[in-house]
């Protein structure tokens, strides 16, 4: 990790999203205690943790694999932690029987791993970190294993559990949507960087790098320059409805598939012909082949293929130095926190 600083608030979920690769998992790790930063310090109301081994922190750990004893039942594999703090027969029997509760598994304590289903499994690894009652829960790719709709399922129940407990999380995932949908901010991460860190609305429609717009959704990005009232690209003029801001000389255009409008006056627009077509349930997405190549556009219309269109973009994103340029830049969700990881750049 380069020169990493993250300040996450109590009782948030927090992803750290990217690619293969780029730190979430240390990051995580160094938070559990596994790896020990070169540098900086990890804070958790504001004491330093990084001297606690990870027995003894505060934290708990939901592995991409759940690393759930296959001699065990449910009821021992979530009552072993507790057994290992040497807590009294009846107090793990309780504290046990309240998590199943918690995560819908009430009736399974006497049956094995391998005769649960994948999101079952899932849910017991998760009864097993709950169980210990961490300051912070540590979730790595938990969802990984699962096939589509049984991690959307699946998801949304870590969700719902995180919020009634009110446990600050911390939860890597490379799945874009997967973030979107649950966190309360989301930190996206690139070779050891910190790209952004947001909410996910401002995330995805201000995306601060070229490297997080591409990343985040689809987005059509070019090179071109600003004019008065639209931007050329490679000669090409399109219309444009608003930019995030001005800016001189070359710049990269970025345009959400959503903010390509197809006019129906070809005074209006750019011309380009639809070289594909692919339904996307509510909506279709198009392949418009245009003079300097291709631009995604989503629309709620039929367009044939081949078909001449002419389009405008209502919203661009411009980009200089591959940084969002912005006339005011304001970010009114960071706050105070009891976790920090604060890294200073290395050399």
């Amino acid at each position: 990790m380069k020169g990493l600083n993250l300040e996450i608030d109590s009782g948030k979920l927090v992803c750290l999203l990217g690619s293969s690769g780029c730190g979430k998992t240390t990051t995580l790790r160094m938070i559990a205690g596994f790896l020990t930063p070169d540098a900086g310090r990890i804070l958790l109301d504001d004491v330093p943790i990084i001297d606690i081994p990870p027995e003894k922190r505060p934290t708990a750990m939901v592995f991409q694999q759940y690393a759930l004893w296959p001699h065990m039942d449910v009821f021992s594999n979530i009552a072993f932690g507790l057994q290992v703090r040497k807590v009294s027969r009846q107090a793990i029997r309780e504290r046990v029987h309240e998590v199943l509760k918690l995560v819908r598994l009430e009736g399974y304590e006497h049956s094995y791993p391998a005769q649960l289903s994948g999101g079952q499994q899932q849910r017991v690894a998760l009864a097993r970190a709950l169980v210990l009652e961490p300051k912070v829960l540590l979730l790595d790719e938990p969802l990984s294993n699962l096939d589509t709709k049984l991690r959307e399922q699946v998801r949304e129940e870590i969700r719902e559990i995180q919020q009634r407990v009110g446990i600050t999380t911390v939860f890597v995932t490379h799945d874009q949507d997967e973030a979107l949908s649950i966190s309360d901010r989301v930190a996206v991460l690139e070779a050891g960087y910190l790209e952004q860190y947001a909410v996910p609305t401002t995330l995805y429609k201000e995306p601060a790098t070229v490297y997080v717009a591409s990343f985040i959704g689809a987005m059509n990005l070019y090179s071109g320059q600003l004019k008065e009232q639209g931007v050329e690209i490679d000669g090409t003029f399109i219309p444009c409805q608003q930019f995030s801001a001005h800016a001189k000389g070359n710049v990269t255009i970025a345009v959400r598939p959503e903010d390509v409008y197809i006019v129906n006056d070809e005074q209006e627009g750019a011309a380009a012909t639809v070289a594909q077509q692919i339904t996307r349930g509510h909506y279709q997405e198009l392949v418009l082949t245009a003079p300097f190549g291709n631009v995604r556009a989503f629309v709620s219309n039929d367009i044939a293929i081949q078909e001449r269109v002419h389009y405008m973009f209502r919203r661009v994103l411009i980009y200089q130095d591959s940084k969002l340029v912005q006339e005011h830049v304001e970010d009114k969700d960071i706050v105070s926190s009891p976790i920090s990881l604060k890294r200073y750049p290395s050399s």
